[in-house]
């Protein structure tokens, strides 16, 4: 039988968006699914539910959280290794919103009347997206499933477990993004790898380099 991953999307993106490194994880031998986001959620307890069925029914014996499904990893995990990809962290202490201030500014001036923001790839200028889904048809693709999300969902704020730090994580970075995090990885002693010159979907572009670098990951996480 295949080892068993779950991978946590970010609940900005569609289950698509996944699908080659799903693909990649199966020809290194693991089976891999992807965990279902509730739709428009306006807070976290039910995507970090959903994230908690997926795991445990699944049977995972490695969990696997991109972008933003970082803050709910090791909440969800249960005690299952996690390597976070290119993702965010739950704050070392207390509570944190589900997206940085400076973020939140631009957000709320994309928020329509009811509340509701544009897809994520919506976000940016349509250069910007480009450089990190290059594939025009990947892209259509992405945007013909995307969803729309409240803006009062990134308002609402997650903390982390209690002692999340010590429980078994690694650490994949997609190029610098995500400094912070690689430097909180690296300082509390997890497995950390940056993948240098890649971008926040890399997986898109080379999903077997990405999933070769997760399970290296992996294997080393507790030694």
């Amino acid at each position: 039988m295949p080892r068993a991953a779950v991978l946590l999307p970010s609940p900005l993106l569609p289950a698509r968006a996944y699908a080659p490194l799903v693909g990649a994880l199966g020809r290194h031998g693991w089976g891999a699914a992807v965990a279902a986001v509730p739709q428009a959620p306006r807070g976290p307890e039910p995507v970090l539910a959903a994230f908690r069925e997926a795991v445990t029914t699944r049977g995972a014996d490695l969990v696997v959280a991109h972008s933003n499904a970082g803050r709910y990893a090791v909440a969800a995990a249960g005690g299952v290794p996690v390597v976070y990809v290119d993702a965010a962290l739950p704050p070392e202490r207390g509570e944190a919103t589900l997206a940085p201030e400076g973020l939140l500014e631009h957000l709320a001036g994309l928020a329509d009347l009811d509340g509701s923001l544009p897809p994520w790839t919506r976000w940016w200028d349509d250069a910007d997206i480009g450089a990190v889904v290059p594939d025009p048809v990947v892209l259509a693709r992405i945007r013909a499933d995307e969803a729309r999300m409240p803006l009062a969902y990134f308002r609402s704020r997650l903390g982390g477990p209690g002692g999340w730090v010590t429980s078994p994580q690694a650490y994949l970075a997609l190029g610098d993004t995500y400094a912070e995090e690689t430097a909180l990885a690296r300082r509390l002693g997890w497995p950390t790898f940056v993948f240098e010159g890649a971008l926040h979907l890399h997986h898109l572009v080379d999903p077997d380099a990405v999933a070769a670098a997760v399970l290296d990951l992996a294997g080393t996480i507790g030694r």
